[in-house]
């Protein structure tokens, strides 16, 4: 007699809850951080100069697609870490960029991207995904569509995961120019906290601190709910929906 190997069935609701957990946690504590160095989520994008603010877009595009590269080819090289280790080494990386003033935090904008899709990738294979496959570096990019720790915008943190484009040899390069323009103004926050005089160190520390922690967590909910869609034979887009429910249930108690 062959033995027989009993998979318990997925048990949707304590899976959604435990996500909406994850999400409620994803943007916690950023605003604050900010407020307590001196900034101000509002208006944060009007302090940068004008040709900061110009170039912004083209700068995360190409942040994107080098971040593509480096980030995948790193795998061999060094392996993923733990979630509190990616969120020290984040807020060390800020400080740095944020003691230079806006010239080194521009400069540390594409490593700081770089080390965000790392982690994105890392969370991707702690679902069972392959970070080598088209759909998969698609999802990667994808979590950077959500809104960011500083915005209040739900309807864009969930929206990323209500449509798909037909994978094609082109489909990476089309969703980093979608993404970008969105990436570009979560970023440009992040520069003109750390631009703050005297505090750019601590600044940039606390909005690397903010945005590593977001992003992790919003990588969580993505493939989470990917996989959770899998193993449940329920379109993720139902899913999407019923995360949506809770969030909005948690907002109101």
């Amino acid at each position: 007699m062959s033995d027989i190997t009993l998979v318990a069935p997925v048990d949707l609701d304590a899976e959604l809850d435990r996500l909406a957990q994850r999400y409620s946690r994803a943007g916690s504590g950023a605003v604050d951080l900010l407020n307590v160095i001196g900034g101000r989520a509002e208006g944060l994008l009007d302090r940068l100069p004008q040709q900061a603010r110009t170039g912004l877009q083209e700068a995360t595009r190409k942040a994107l697609e080098q971040a593509m590269n480096v980030a995948h080819g790193s795998r061999g090289v060094v392996p993923d870490q733990k979630g509190w280790l990616n969120t020290v080494v984040g807020t060390a990386m800020g400080a740095a960029g944020g003691a230079g003033g806006l010239p080194a935090a521009l400069a540390e904008l594409p490593v700081t991207t770089t080390l965000l899709l790392r982690i994105i990738q890392g969370v991707a294979v702690e679902y069972g995904f392959d970070p080598a496959s088209d759909n998969v570096q698609f999802d990667c990019i994808e979590v950077f569509a959500a809104a960011g720790p500083l915005s209040h915008d739900d309807g864009a943190d969930l929206g990323f995961l209500s449509a798909r484009m037909t994978l094609t040899g082109s489909a990476v390069q089309t969703i980093i120019a979608r993404v970008a323009p969105r990436l570009a103004t979560v970023l440009g926050q992040k520069l003109a906290a750390q631009a703050v005089p005297v505090l750019g160190a601590v600044a940039g520390a606390a909005t690397n601190y903010a945005y590593t922690s977001y992003y992790q967590e919003m990588a969580h909910v993505h493939f989470g709910l990917r996989k959770l869609a899998i193993e449940a034979d329920v379109p993720v887009e139902e899913l999407v929906a019923r995360l949506r429910s809770r969030i909005a249930s948690r907002a109101v108690t």
